[in-house]
């Protein structure tokens, strides 16, 4: 990284160490353990699970997940969920079937569906239909033909249909009424099956043109009287489909009920509803899919996450539709350099964070141009991150140093050297691949060193390790002059890192932003340009800032970098001043004090957020921030919301 050669830094840094507190096995107590979330979004991270669980209860649908092994320890997804002619909505979800029913209970047409099992296990939906004449009502529908009668009785010329075979069963009409209405010569009930009618299906009393019509399916009866509207209907809606296939449809929903068991996969559907819901249905609510193919479905949540986790970018997803519970998509990776090898800061370092994938100690140095490789590896850290959940990918440096680098790669043996030793230890460590930071080469050592970075990268594969690499973010406009062949490089390897920040550096003669958003996004879309592909590059995220000292005269006089955990302190301490910069994208940070001016550009949780939004922009593979120690917990809090 291009801040590791600045001294101040490195002063800055070994503060950081001293002040560092605790033993390695109190700071192993702090790593994040558990995740929560909701559906498939991050809630929070913690080391503490009793915490986890009860930050989860404060959200519906929400569960704890072991961060290593991605086991689910703890859920409140719901077991009953109540809908009302197909309809439902997450507020009618339940753990207990008691519930359910109480809700279920207020509305009509409802029922409740145990979501580990096919179907209803509770409903209202009514047997019978109260008419008075020919007309009726949506609340004139009973369970019971005791309520019908009830209802019925209330009013004059009633009668009721029994909703299961059509029938009619009951009426209060006088036999002398019924006698009167078959003598009228004004036939004004005509039955219809689809569109065609017969003269002699013509009847003065709806009585006998009910019992007419039953022997006619799919018939229905107009009234003359009605501008021909349908009075009654004896078309079987309830249609019943085994996937897409329509297997038979019935006049009842019982039946329709009773037909749709005898088979897996089926849904009935109302013909004669506009919204196409299905009422009733034995799918099992966890749906499997891989990407956007559909592999399989359970009834028990437990059995559909363990299948789902046998695919790789797999999601579960819920048979009502919406939001995924689970997946194993690849999202926003987040890296992190740490700057150092040290066990205790390592630990430290990374027990602040939320989020982080891949951690990068400062492990292996080129220390001279015949090979020898300069090693302060620790296998104990890499074991311990990795049992936390952690990739790591120790960083490799050439010392910044061109000359040698120069005499390096004009040998092969030291190459070969160099890399055999890199390698052998690589594996023996155990890490997940390596991180290669070589700085400051000379530009005619451009194809020299795409070759060593192609040799690298096989002998790397052929051991299972991934292969990264740090470019500085350049321009176009001389990019070609430099040693890195971002085109050539983008094949060989497979992350690049764009170190898209000493946008202003300390050698800068003028003032300004070590990261202005609009030169980052310039940047991203300039490393694309290459053909480098989008899920191979990760942007750099600085975590410090640089302040310029000023005279009266306007002349830069020093300048030193801030890390970005100290700035709220030393803006309040100052009594500083913030005003928007249109050119950077971020706050120009001013105060005055002894005779000079002190300016600085902000970096926060803001100008983080933006980064991680040029990243998604983009979709790229990730960020990777310089450096760890730099940061606090919260802002980490922070960044898992966009990852």
């Amino acid at each position: 990284m291009l801040l590791k050669r600045k001294p101040v830094l490195i002063a800055a840094a070994m503060a950081l160490f001293l002040s560092s507190a605790g033993s390695a096995m109190a700071a192993a107590d702090k790593t994040s353990k558990y995740r929560v979330y909701q559906d498939d979004r991050l809630l929070l991270e913690t080391a503490d699970y009793p915490s986890a669980e009860s930050y989860a209860k404060q959200f519906t649908s929400s569960h704890v997940e072991e961060i290593n092994t991605r086991k689910w320890l703890w859920n409140n997804y719901p077991r009953y969920k109540v809908y009302q002619s197909g309809y439902t909505s997450s507020a009618w979800e339940f753990a207990t079937l008691d519930q359910a029913v109480r809700e279920a209970s207020r509305w009509g047409h409802a029922a409740v569906r145990d979501l580990q099992s096919g179907g209803w296990v509770w409903d209202n939906y009514p047997n019978y239909q109260v008419y008075q004449g020919d007309t009726t009502l949506a609340s004139w529908s009973f369970g019971t033909l005791g309520e019908a009668k009830a209802e019925a009785v209330k009013w004059g010329n009633a009668h009721i249909i029994d909703l299961n075979s059509h029938q009619w069963v009951w009426d209060n009409i006088p036999d002398a009424r019924k006698a009167e209405l078959r003598a009228s010569t004004d036939k004004v009930y005509r039955i219809y099956q689809g569109t065609y009618s017969a003269d002699s299906w013509s009847y003065a009393y709806l009585e006998d043109a009910v019992n007419a019509s039953l022997q006619w399916g799919n018939s229905t009866i107009v009234s003359t009287e009605k501008s021909n509207q349908v009075v009654f209907s004896n078309v079987k809606k309830y249609q019943v489909y085994q996937y897409d296939n329509a297997l038979n449809s019935f006049l009842s929903i019982d039946d329709a009920i009773a037909y749709a068991k005898q088979f897996d996969h089926t849904k009935i559907y109302d013909s004669e509803t506009a919204a196409k819901l299905a009422l009733w249905t034995n799918y099992p609510y966890y749906q499997v899919y891989q990407s956007d193919r559909w592999i399989g479905d359970f009834s028990n949540l437990t059995n559909a996450l363990s299948y789902a986790m046998a695919y790789s970018n797999a999601s579960l997803r819920l048979l009502d539709g919406g939001a995924n519970v689970w997946d194993n998509f690849r999202k926003l990776q987040f890296w992190g350099w740490n700057g150092s090898s040290s066990d205790t800061t390592i630990r430290n370092q990374v027990n602040v964070t939320s989020g982080l994938d891949v951690v990068s100690p400062t492990y292996f140095t080129l220390a001279d141009a015949s090979g020898n490789l300069s090693d302060t590896s620790n296998k104990d850290t890499v074991t311990w991150l990795k049992a936390q959940g952690y990739n790591v990918q120790p960083l490799i440096s050439n010392q910044f140093d061109a000359a040698l680098t120069t005499q390096f790669l004009s040998s092969a043996d030291a190459q070969s050297k160099f890399i055999d030793a890199l390698v052998s230890k690589a594996v023996l460590l155990g890490v997940n691949g390596l991180n290669i930071d070589f700085e400051s080469l000379s530009g005619k050592d451009r194809a020299a060193f795409t070759a060593f970075v192609q040799k690298i990268t096989d002998a790397a594969h052929a051991k299972g390790l991934v292969i990264s690499i740090d470019l500085p973010r350049g321009s176009a406009k001389w990019n070609a002059q430099t040693a890195f062949d971002h085109e050539k490089l983008g094949g060989i390897v497979d992350y690049i890192i764009s170190m898209t920040y000493d946008q202003y550096w300390k050698g800068s003669t003028e003032a300004g932003s070590v990261a202005g958003l609009p030169w980052v996004e310039e940047g991203v879309k300039e490393f694309l340009a290459y053909g480098i592909p989008r899920d191979k590059l990760i942007i750099g995220i600085p975590f410090y800032v640089r302040e310029w000292q000023i005279d009266s005269a306007g002349k830069l006089v020093s300048t030193r970098a801030l890390l970005m955990k100290d700035l709220p302190a030393l803006i309040a301490s100052k009594n500083a001043t913030q005003t928007w910069d249109d050119q950077f994208q971020q706050y120009k940070v001013e105060y005055s004090e002894g005779g000079y001016r002190y300016v600085f550009w902000l970096e926060d949780e803001n100008t983080v957020d933006a980064r991680l939004d040029i990243a998604q922009k983009y979709q790229l593979a990730g960020v990777a921030a310089w450096r760890l120690g730099y940061d606090n917990a919260e802002l980490w809090k922070s960044m898992i919301q966009k990852k």
